[in-house]
């Protein structure tokens, strides 16, 4: 590979972030917090790429995403924190702790039961002192609230069935309606948040994740809505309602014939 250094791949892209940082203008200016949001992009990208069941994509984008990760090791690097190395040793080290029923003699009922106590003992070594401690404040916010509900159900703070469940978001509506004859803006913002969050929490009791499900109906919603672009044309602003919801229907009707 013309350019870059490295008998494996791993001191390949070691080199190659090592000449990006010491040549190219742009990654020498980045930072942490300059690349976070990229690092965010590619995660989804490689989603995506699963999504598609696109191979060729997949193989692309999880190089992109192992970018970011050697590009924050990089950064950290320079200023002695960690390198990549310590990364790589972390990873090892954590997994191989986690699958004790794997490097080890012990014997799980349950794999995943397991390693959440194995994670709990290392939220409490690390002083978190509160089961919702270490759910992170950059997750999608439907994936996050997911994430904290799990965590609280497991202290038992759970409605028993989803009688209560309901009843909670038959409660938020209302008080959506309250909050829009009202017309505060800082109230229908908080009561349509209890509602999001009051529906993540029926997503979580039925066992769906909510953070996917609103991925696919963002993706049904882009196929269908397109159906509606190609039967309106350029004409598609002049339409009455009842014409959209016809072609609305009709793209609909052609999705399911497929």
């Amino acid at each position: 590979m013309t350019g870059v250094k490295g008998e494996t791949p791993y001191e390949r892209v070691k080199d190659l972030m090592e000449r990006l940082r010491a040549e190219c203008p742009w990654d020498r200016e980045q930072s942490f917090e300059s690349i976070a949001p990229y690092t965010i992009e590619e995660a989804y990208e490689v989603v995506d790429a699963i999504e598609q069941n696109d191979m060729d994509a997949l193989r692309e984008e999880l190089g992109d995403l192992l970018l970011q990760v050697v590009f924050h090791s990089k950064l950290a690097d320079e200023t002695g924190a960690f390198n990549l190395d310590d990364v790589t040793d972390d990873l090892v080290e954590k997994m191989v702790r986690r699958h004790p029923h794997v490097f080890g003699d012990e014997k799980v009922d349950s794999v995943p039961g397991n390693w959440e106590k194995l994670k709990e003992a290392e939220r409490t070594a690390k002083g978190q002192t509160s089961r919702l401690d270490g759910v992170a404040l950059g997750l999608p916010a439907l994936m996050r609230a997911q994430k904290l509900q799990k965590r609280a159900a497991k202290s038992g703070f759970d409605w028993p069935d989803l009688t209560g469940v309901w009843d909670k978001i038959n409660e938020e509506i209302n008080e959506v309606k309250e909050a829009v004859e009202t017309g505060n803006p800082t109230d229908m913002e908080e009561e349509i948040g209890d509602l999001l969050f009051s529906v993540v929490n029926l997503s979580r009791k039925l066992g769906v994740d909510s953070e996917v499900a609103l991925r696919r109906t963002n993706a049904k919603f882009s196929r269908r809505f397109k159906g509606v672009e190609e039967r309106a044309g350029e004409s598609i602003q002049d339409l009455d309602l009842e014409t959209l919801e016809l072609y609305w229907q009709a793209a609909k009707s052609e999705e399911t014939k497929l």
